[in-house]
């Protein structure tokens, strides 16, 4: 399993599965079973998921030794601010039924985010949490948390894939040692992007699915994802993209697609209009 080293020296698989959408209890069972039968190492969850207590049960029943799976989590709004997010990650202990969690992020960028990232900095000095990082932070409201951080953010999980590359992101999170994870690495699956001829033809020369190059793509360009998928053959096929290699050429013309095209275009003022009224269930 091919890792990164963070900035706060913990390596994280590189590959992972996440769950999104995946319905708390059997069908979240499947899921995190078959990734850790595969060998995938990396699970995302979240609160607002609600399938936390799944995916914890799936590592206990798995038989697999904790240390060597890697599990993200997410807190809400909801959660966040000076004394009420420590609380906050005590019950998500709970419900992961695990002694630590192994990175925990910001999920959006609104509410008392700075609070909560106090609270978070103590718990990474407490050892119930390893790595802690942000998820949607991309409007000015990142450099707040960078100013005010004595732990910087080792991960800023965002969309990117080969339409919307964060190339200005990546600049503006460099001098941390922050690291981009993707959400919607395949464009949420838009035919559009999965069907550019360019990855058609690179896909008939390595023998791979079109979808396969778009994640070889992400993983030489040191970006961390996790495709959710409930398939396990879809699954399978998105695990097999380490026995090949993209040229340097091949990677500069997937990098010439960028057309900042996004998928998610919620502004920050609908994110919290529409996001910010809902709390998730403990």
């Amino acid at each position: 399993m091919k890792t990164i080293k963070l900035n706060d020296g913990n390596l994280i698989p590189q590959f992972g599965t996440g769950v999104f959408q995946v319905p708390d209890g059997k069908e979240t069972l499947d899921v995190v079973k078959n990734a850790l039968n595969l060998g995938i190492r990396h699970i995302d969850t979240a609160h607002a998921y609600q399938n936390e207590r799944s995916v914890g049960k799936a590592v206990k029943e798995s038989g697999i030794v904790r240390k060597e799976i890697w599990i993200t989590t997410k807190l809400w709004p909801s959660e966040y601010g000076e004394g009420v997010t420590s609380q906050a990650i005590d019950k998500m202990l709970k419900r992961l039924d695990m002694d630590y969690i192994d990175l925990l992020l910001l999920h959006q960028q609104f509410g008392d985010y700075l609070g909560a990232w106090k609270d978070m900095e103590k718990a990474v000095k407490d050892g119930c949490v390893k790595s802690i990082g942000l998820s949607n932070f991309e409007s000015h409201r990142l450099e707040e948390v960078l100013e005010q951080a004595t732990i910087y953010p080792s991960v800023l999980q965002v969309e990117c894939h080969p339409y919307y590359q964060q190339k200005e992101l990546k600049k503006r999170i460099a001098k941390y040692g922050t690291v981009i994870e993707s959400w919607y690495p395949i464009g949420h699956g838009d035919k559009g992007l999965i069907q550019e001829p360019l990855f058609t033809r690179l896909a008939k020369k390595y023998h791979k699915t079109n979808v396969q190059i778009i994640l070889r793509w992400h993983i030489q360009e040191g970006t961390i994802v996790f495709p959710r998928t409930m398939n396990p053959v879809h699954m399978k096929e998105n695990f097999n993209i380490f026995d090949f290699e993209l040229t340097a050429e091949e990677m500069n013309e997937i990098r010439a697609l960028d057309n900042g095209k996004r998928f998610f275009t919620m502004t920050l003022e609908e994110q919290e209009r529409n996001l910010g009224a809902w709390k998730p269930e403990d």
